[in-house]
C-alpha cells in the first residue's frame, strides 16, 4: 500500500505528519502537485510535479494508484475516483470517504457548486484547527496500524 497526496491544497501540518509517518511506518508517500514543493530527503518520500491546470494532479493520482492505496485529499471527486479504483480516501480533517458516504458528499458538493454559480454565497469550510490535525493524525495511525496488523497475520 502506498499513500498518494493531493499536495496542492493539503495543509502544511498534514504534510509534516505524513513525512514523519513515512519514516516511522516505512510506507511510501508520494506528493503530487503542480507547484514545486520541498520535501525532506527520504527513501519513503517522493514528489511528482505535474503540469498546471485544473485536475491535472488529480488525474495523475488516479492514473497511478493501485487497489488498496490511500489517497489524502479534500477533493471529493478525486476521493470518488479513488474509491472507484478500489483505493481508499482520507481527508485532512481525519474523515474517510467510503462507498457508503461518497455519493452523498458528491451530491452536496455539486449542489453547493451550482448555488455558487448562481451567485449565492455558500461560505466555505471552517478554518483548519488543531483538533482537525489531531483527528487526521489519529485516524491515519489507526489505519496504518490496522494495515500492519493484517499483514502480519
Amino acid at each position: 500500500m502506498d499513500i498518494w497526496v493531493d499536495a496542492d491544497a493539503c495543509p502544511k501540518v498534514i504534510k509534516e505528519i505524513l513525512y514523519r509517518v513515512a519514516e516511522r511506518k516505512k510506507v511510501v508517500v508520494t506528493l503530487v502537485a503542480n507547484q514545486p514543493l520541498h520535501i525532506p530527503s527520504s527513501r519513503y518520500l517522493n514528489f511528482m510535479l505535474v503540469g498546471a491546470g485544473i485536475d491535472i494532479a488529480d488525474d495523475k493520482i488516479i492514473e497511478l494508484i493501485a487497489p488498496g492505496d490511500l489517497v489524502i485529499t479534500a477533493d471529493i471527486p478525486l476521493a470518488a475516483a479513488a474509491i472507484k479504483k478500489k483505493g481508499l480516501a482520507l481527508n485532512p480533517r481525519g474523515n474517510f470517504y467510503t462507498t457508503d458516504n461518497i455519493q452523498e458528499r458528491l451530491t452536496i458538493r455539486n449542489m453547493l457548486d451550482e448555488l455558487r454559480g448562481c451567485g449565492v454565497n455558500t461560505g466555505g469550510p471552517a478554518a483548519f484547527s488543531a483538533t482537525d490535525k489531531q483527528a487526521f493524525a489519529n485516524q491515519l495511525d489507526r489505519f496504518l496500524t490496522s494495515c500492519q496488523t493484517k499483514k502480519s497475520t
